[in-house]
């Protein structure tokens, strides 16, 4: 079958409807054999004009041989040979990955803004940013100081940060915005909750009963 999620029983209807002669009845039969396409496949409702796309369907189910009056232009089987053209693939170059593409354009383009308020404003935004991109692919350390040296470099010694520890947003705060948990915190946690049965065993130590 050429669409199989429509189904054997569409295809025979399919194909009785290109054997009728009679126009207008031919035409009836589409009609309702594009009723039953869009019941089997409710789903194609949420396409933005699914009756359009049921219409299609209809054709290169009948391999292109359906002779009917379709509200839609009918489609050539040649366009759907057609090879989908190659995309051309990114080749500019990042100098960090996990900070991305965007950052670098942007921090590239840093010395546009000339305003005071406007450079300290984008200093602890792309800073915290910077951060945020770091957690995401390492969750379990950061140094402030490093983050203030990238923001620095990528912007071409623009943007300045005097006290990254001050300026930038705490790393817990950031990953409870990333829905991450420390893992220096969870391991603590356990490592705390370990000590704590330990010391309960050894000052309640068992009983020895006597036979």
């Amino acid at each position: 079958m050429i669409l199989p999620e429509y189904g054997r029983n569409v295809q025979n209807m399919i194909a009785h409807a290109m054997e009728i002669a009679d126009r207008e009845e031919r035409n009836r039969a589409s009609q309702a054999i594009i009723e039953v396409m869009g019941q089997l496949n409710p789903h194609l409702r949420d396409v933005d004009d699914y009756r359009h796309k049921l219409w299609a369907h209809l054709f290169i189910m009948s391999d292109f041989q359906l002779d009917v009056d379709s509200p839609y232009e009918i489609p050539k089987k040649e366009s759907f040979l057609e090879k989908p053209k190659l995309m051309p693939y990114p080749k500019s170059k990042i100098k960090y990955g996990h900070y991305g593409q965007y950052t670098q354009k942007i921090l590239k383009n840093a010395h546009e803004v000339t305003d005071e308020k406007e450079k300290a404003y984008l200093t602890t935004a792309m800073g915290n940013f910077m951060k945020k991109q770091f957690l995401t692919h390492n969750n379990s350390a950061v140094e402030n100081s490093v983050i203030g040296e990238k923001l620095n470099e990528l912007s071409d010694g623009v943007l300045t940060m005097d006290n990254p520890d001050e300026e930038l947003t705490s790393t817990n705060q950031l990953l409870k915005t990333l829905g991450i948990q420390n893992q220096n915190n969870n391991q603590n946690r356990r490592s705390n909750n370990n000590n704590n049965n330990n010391r309960k065993k050894s000052n309640n130590p068992k009983r020895k009963f006597k036979k």
